[in-house]
């Protein structure tokens, strides 16, 4: 059976929107097919509205072979989430600058670019969040108050020396990654603002909320 040992192992931010054959670190193959084609589903459809059906015909199997990796489409939900809000996370800490200004223009543009690159995951993590149990939703919204930790840290900085003008440090907080976190709602790749475009728009926007 898999376990989140397998997910949290590698965990390569580049790989959640990429070609099967990216997802290596997840095995055996069966389970990698089976935690790709929940993703496209509960994407497409929804949770509720998915059924075992629909995941193990994306992988090319029937639906008794899901139970032998999984037990049950919870769990493949709780996978899901926990790799996925794990990845941002890495990738929120591990961006840079030499003052608050620069790290929360540099946040909220790699974590927009994220949301919009890696869509169809992040619709998953961010919008069936409901679906969880209590245990593992406990487990997920851990890590989500660890990502909140960081852009509220920088906002705190910003306001200690005086180039930001925060009132409310949370709600602000809630405010600014929810402006990356709903690009994931509507982002299309037909658009023609790509990623990279978004993430430098939403990072000037972020600036533009918080400055003194």
């Amino acid at each position: 059976m898999l376990s989140i040992v397998n997910l949290r192992q590698g965990v390569n931010v580049s790989a959640i929107t990429t070609p099967l054959t990216e997802w290596e670190h997840v095995q055996p193959a069966a389970a990698r097919r089976l935690l790709t084609g929940a993703i496209a589903a509960f994407a497409e459809r929804g949770f509720q509205a998915t059924t075992t059906r629909d995941i193990a015909s994306r992988a090319g199997m029937s639906p008794a072979a899901l139970y032998v990796h999984y037990p049950s489409k919870e769990r493949l939900l709780f996978e899901i989430s926990l790799y996925g809000h794990r990845a941002a996370l890495e990738m929120l800490a591990s961006a840079g600058g030499d003052s608050p200004a620069e790290r929360l223009r540099a946040m909220i543009a790699a974590f927009t670019a994220w949301h919009a690159e890696h869509h169809t995951i992040a619709r998953v993590v961010q919008y069936e969040l409901a679906a969880l149990t209590a245990e593992h939703l406990a487990e997920v919204a851990t890590i989500r108050r660890s990502i909140s930790a960081q852009v509220e840290q920088v906002l705190t900085d910003g306001v200690a020396d005086g180039s930001f003008r925060v009132d409310d440090l949370p709600g602000t907080t809630l405010a600014v990654l929810s402006l990356s976190i709903d690009v994931a709602r509507w982002f299309d790749p037909a658009r023609r603002a790509q990623p990279d475009e978004l993430g430098s728009l939403y990072g000037e926007l972020a600036l533009r909320m918080v400055r003194a």
